[in-house]
């Protein structure tokens, strides 16, 4: 695709926005946009369908409203909490960046795209997402739906389109009167794009299909953090709780959360490691 025209934005942004007029979607996230809310909707939403965050943030901003109440709260509630999610890595960093916000930032979240990105699991596009959704700061940042909807509309038969090349596209549409709302509109349209044409995202460079989570490494790791979110276990009540039939595989899991320093053991009782642990 070489350049891009202003009628080629406009057509483009009224396409968008026609859309979210009629269909746009309503998420708790977006009637409450304190920062800190964003910031926990951006963590459960990495990987996760929106429909199933709905009632986990809804839950999670009810027990810890605020950053400072939740760099108090306990790493096995907080896991308890965050359980039936999946990727609770996503959770231990949460409970860093809490820590991290509450220290150095007396509990106000960064507005900042590099500040935001020294803290954990927080990567580029997060760290524009959230001074966009939280305090309307027109940033540019991708994911699957913005994607979905550049590709749609300016690489229609190209494949192998880099995110590189969809940047300029996205910097020369943004609506910077008002970027909350065009983000909210520009994913909206992607996503409903996925269920009307086959998926745009397919003729990106990066697409990759994500392995199944039945029976993979991923959900037996989810099967132990559960386990010991309720409590200390030896290694026969750790099977036990976990379903891990195989004693291999609850080896090779405890193995790898040891190493990531999520678990601990001490003369034969996990548990999980408490965030200020010594490593």
């Amino acid at each position: 695709m070489s350049g891009i025209s202003s009628k080629d934005t406009g057509v483009f942004q009224d396409a968008v926005y026609s859309h979210y007029k009629k269909e746009g979607r309503v998420f708790p996230w977006r009637n409450d946009t304190r920062p800190w809310g964003v910031l926990v909707s951006e963590f459960m939403l990495q990987q996760t369908q929106t429909a199933r965050v709905v009632q986990y943030w809804t839950e999670w901003m009810k027990e810890w409203p605020t950053v400072k109440l939740f760099h108090k709260a306990a790493m096995e509630d907080a896991l308890r909490a965050w359980n039936g999610l999946g990727y609770n890595r996503r959770c231990y960093h949460l409970k860093g960046c809490a820590r991290r916000i509450t220290n150095e930032y007396d509990g106000e979240i960064p507005d900042k795209p590099g500040d935001l990105e020294q803290l954990p699991g927080i990567g580029p596009y997060t760290a524009r997402a959230v001074p966009c959704f939280a305090y309307n700061i027109p940033t540019v940042f991708i994911e699957t739906n913005i994607r979905a909807a550049v590709l749609h509309f300016f690489f229609k038969d190209e494949t192998g389109v880099k995110d590189k090349e969809i940047i300029p596209v996205l910097e020369a549409c943004l609506d910077r009167t008002n970027p909350r709302r065009w983000y909210y509109a520009l994913m909206d349209y992607g996503a409903a794009l996925k269920k009307l044409t086959p998926n745009p995202n397919r003729r990106s460079a990066h697409y990759t299909r994500q392995s199944p989570f039945k029976g993979s490494f991923r959900q037996l790791r989810g099967a132990v953090l559960r386990a010991l979110a309720q409590g200390h276990a030896g290694e026969e009540e750790l099977q036990e709780r976990s379903g891990i039939e195989n004693i291999v595989d609850l080896y090779q899991v405890i193995e790898v959360l040891e190493k990531e320093h999520l678990v601990a053991e001490s003369r034969g009782i996990y548990r999980i490691r408490g965030e200020n642990e010594p490593e």
